[in-house]
């Protein structure tokens, strides 16, 4: 079962034989070199947030010693993967159309390249089929039980635990241009509730992930 540990090393570095106009540069290259070791380790990726003297950075060379450097990595990557993974392999299956249908939103975007995705970012994971909804509640006869985003939830806990990462599933309002088949407006009146008039969008079953600060 994997699980996100938070990488923290205390840096202890000998400092008797060096000028103290040269602490800084050597406590940044020192980071830098534990950095690179603990990427080739598998502890950490190459895509994070830099924080220097508790203050967001771009270079550790900004650094006045005693530091803190500080490094918050991104996993969204493997966690994106594994619950796609998990919600195509649990789609209606007839026509593969749902499966193929999952999206992933960041800052309103529609993204594909989850190795540039922020830590700091929340990440929302639907689908852009106009019957997502009845997928969701069991609403109409499929090959699959209802609560497909609930069990991608449950999954995605299981698998990262929750120390590191925050898990839910909410219906959400999404605006146009996300997708060519978003929003999808009802065409026909489904009860007596305002939202489910004809000419409503429709709301759309979502996975939310957000890293624990």
């Amino acid at each position: 079962m994997a699980r996100f540990d938070t990488f923290a090393k205390d840096i202890q570095m000998a400092t008797a034989d060096i000028a103290p106009d040269q602490i800084s540069a050597h406590l940044a290259r020192f980071a830098r070199e534990e950095l690179e070791k603990a990427i080739k380790a598998g502890k950490a990726t190459a895509n994070y947030d830099l924080f220097v003297n508790y203050r967001p950075a771009t270079s550790e060379f900004v650094v006045e010693a005693p530091g803190p450097i500080v490094y918050e990595f991104s996993w969204w990557r493997i966690v994106i993967k594994f619950a796609l993974e998990f919600l195509v392999k649990n789609s209606p299956r007839q026509s593969g159309r749902f499966a193929s249908s999952f999206i992933v939103i960041v800052d309103g975007k529609v993204v594909t390249e989850f190795d540039k995705i922020p830590p700091s970012a929340e990440v929302i994971i639907t689908n852009a089929q106009p019957y997502v909804r009845k997928v969701q509640v069991g609403a109409m006869k499929m090959t699959v039980p209802p609560k497909i985003f609930d069990k991608a939830r449950s999954a995605v806990a299981r698998q990262f635990g929750v120390q590191t990462f925050r898990y839910e599933v909410r219906f959400l309002d999404l605006s146009g241009g996300l997708h060519p088949l978003i929003p999808y407006r009802l065409k026909g009146s489904q009860g007596r509730r305002k939202d489910r008039q004809a000419g409503m969008p429709i709301t759309y079953p979502s996975l939310i992930l957000n890293m624990v600060d």
